[in-house]
């Protein structure tokens, strides 16, 4: 493979992270809470070979499709979330939590008997040291979406996408599929229906990416694009070169840009669009990270963020690898700054220098 002469440069990069501030993206997205306890080791409990914490403090922060909301808030865009909290301490918190980072919540609705999706994380260490996690326990639960949840999703939809100057009508729009029950495949055509026919609506699925039909491009792991394929990726260039494309044409997508780890992040887009081909980008910083949580959903906000400031696939790709880069060295679930990622940018110009671009 080898480089283009039209590769994305620096400036280019660093004038759409400029470019992300105010950008609307719609998110429909399953919303999760994050809840991190921490405590200092007290000893090894008499009643079982447990260790005692403790306890020090906890937090809450957005997790899931809501930690994809707070990384595209804290990158200067504008999100603008549909989904469903259950009328308990969790969602409370995390609806205030997104109030807090400037998040409009009017498309946020409150199902009583709903438990919100809560991953609550133990993590334990020295009072002064990195605290390591010890055990996690999920609180979960599923929702059906009813027609009046629908309706008031398309209605909150069609008022963002009416609005008037000076507020900017969305034009992309973000699909975060945990398997809780608010991102509804057949939905999709409401979203663009509402947005437009330019729109550009990005999915990610942990669990059924295949059934998201109408999806202009999807942002999966390595994991899950091999169990949509039915066989490994693994380090052979052919495998994932085949195995892209042929993702590729079964979704029916534009674009889609495969999240690899330590091996960066590998973009294919259609014959006759921009940036037609395929794209290695090599993984911005070290592969020794700190914490991995959550940065599936950094990769996703970034990329759409990206690509509602005017940028291409490639382009937006890239802003995202460098954001997931400087996620995995935060600890716990975290967001970035237009300020940190653009130090990323300047700092690193390797994925710019190693790319490997072949166009078609």
């Amino acid at each position: 493979m080898t480089a283009h002469e039209t590769l994305p440069t620096t400036e280019r990069l660093l004038a759409l992270i400029r470019g992300m501030a105010g950008q609307p993206v719609v998110l429909l997205v399953d919303l999760v809470a994050d809840r991190f306890i921490t405590g200092i080791p007290k000893r090894i409990s008499r009643e079982a070979p447990v260790l005692i914490l403790s306890y020090q403090g906890e937090v809450l922060a957005p997790g899931g499709g809501a930690n994809a909301v707070a990384n595209v808030a804290a990158l200067g865009g504008r999100p603008l979330p549909l989904g469903v909290v259950g009328d308990d301490p969790s969602g409370r918190e995390l609806v205030a939590a997104l109030a807090g980072l400037g998040v409009e919540t009017g498309g946020i609705l409150t199902r009583p008997g709903y438990r919100t999706p809560t991953k609550v994380r133990i993590l334990g260490g020295g009072r002064h040291s990195i605290k390591q996690q010890i055990v996690r326990y999920d609180i979960e639960d599923h929702l059906t979406l009813t027609a009046d949840d629908r309706r008031r999703f398309a209605r909150q939809l069609a008022g963002w996408a009416g609005e008037a100057a000076p507020a900017m009508p969305p034009r992309v729009a973000i699909l975060s599929d945990y398997g809780y029950g608010a991102v509804e495949p057949a939905f999709l055509p409401e979203v663009r229906a509402a947005l437009g026919s330019a729109a550009i609506l990005v999915g990610d699925s942990r669990y059924r990416l295949g059934e998201l039909a109408g999806l202009d491009g999807a942002t999966p792991n390595e994991e899950e694009a091999e169990a949509l394929l039915g066989r490994t990726i693994e380090d052979d260039p052919g495998r994932l070169e085949a195995g892209g494309r042929s993702l590729l044409a079964r979704l029916g997508a534009r674009f889609l840009l495969i999240t690899r780890g330590s091996r960066g992040m590998s973009l294919f887009a259609e014959a006759g669009t921009e940036d037609a081909g395929a794209a290695h980008l090599p993984v911005h910083g070290t592969d020794q990270v700190a914490d991995v949580t959550g940065a599936g959903d950094t990769v996703i906000g970034t990329f759409a963020l990206g690509l509602a400031a005017g940028a291409t696939p490639l382009e937006a790709a890239l802003l995202a690898n460098y954001a997931g880069g400087v996620v995995v060295m935060k600890m716990g679930t975290a967001t970035l700054s237009p300020a940190e990622l653009a130090r990323a940018v300047e700092s690193d110009p390797r994925p710019l220098e190693e790319l490997q671009w072949a166009r078609s």
